[in-house]
């Protein structure tokens, strides 16, 4: 094959593409290194929950197990949210009512003993100030996108790095399969989300 008089060689093709390659891959490098991961830390983080009942009395849990990551991507201003809760351990002000909680007829901890939220990327600019999340709750094995509202963080500024990012927000139990006791409970449940976070390690972000 001959291109204006010139033979193009296969090997001269490969050298070609090959050094395509090399002048593409400081930036790639530079990208990856811009991006951290952090660990959940699962002693300071909770998943609070409230459902009232007759409409007027709020009945309280909270999750105590809480874990899962946080991705931070500096070259896109961006962080993602990874939450692993544990349906299990949940503390009310009730054994009576710990275990209702953990029963088919709400959670259903038994059968489904992870409660996973993900969220869609987040401007780092948001964190700061406050605002709209939106992602993915997964509850019972059910799916459906949520919008929670992200606190701006009130901390001082020597402990702005350990401060907890929390959020709040409401689900329907009826989205999630829960439809039990519709006369005397609401269908509304109000959630409150408060993590802390720690180096993750083995992290396999370049420093």
């Amino acid at each position: 094959m001959t291109t204006k008089g010139k033979i193009w060689r296969p090997r001269a093709a490969f050298l070609f593409g090959f050094a395509v390659l090399v002048a593409l891959q400081p930036v790639a490098v530079r990208a990856e290194q811009r991006v951290d991961y952090l660990a959940l830390d699962g002693e300071k983080s909770w998943v609070d929950f409230e459902v009232k009942v007759l409409w007027l009395v709020g009945v309280r849990g909270r999750f105590g197990s809480v874990h899962g990551m946080i991705k931070v991507d500096h070259f896109r201003s961006a962080a993602t949210v990874e939450a692993q809760i544990d349906a299990n351990v949940v503390s009310m002000r009730s054994k009576s009512h710990e275990e209702w909680v953990k029963s088919p007829e709400f959670f259903d901890a038994e059968h489904y003993p992870q409660i996973l939220f993900v969220s869609d990327p987040i401007p780092l600019k948001r964190l700061q100030n406050g605002g709209e999340i939106e992602g993915t709750l997964t509850l019972r094995g059910i799916s459906k996108p949520v919008r929670l509202n992200l606190i701006k963080p009130d901390c001082p500024g020597e402990s702005a790095d350990n401060c907890p990012v929390e959020a709040e927000g409401s689900i329907r139990r009826s989205d999630f399969g829960m439809s039990s006791r519709r006369g005397t409970l609401s269908d509304k449940v109000e959630l409150s989300f408060s993590i802390a976070t720690k180096p993750m390690n083995g992290s396999s972000a370049i420093p």
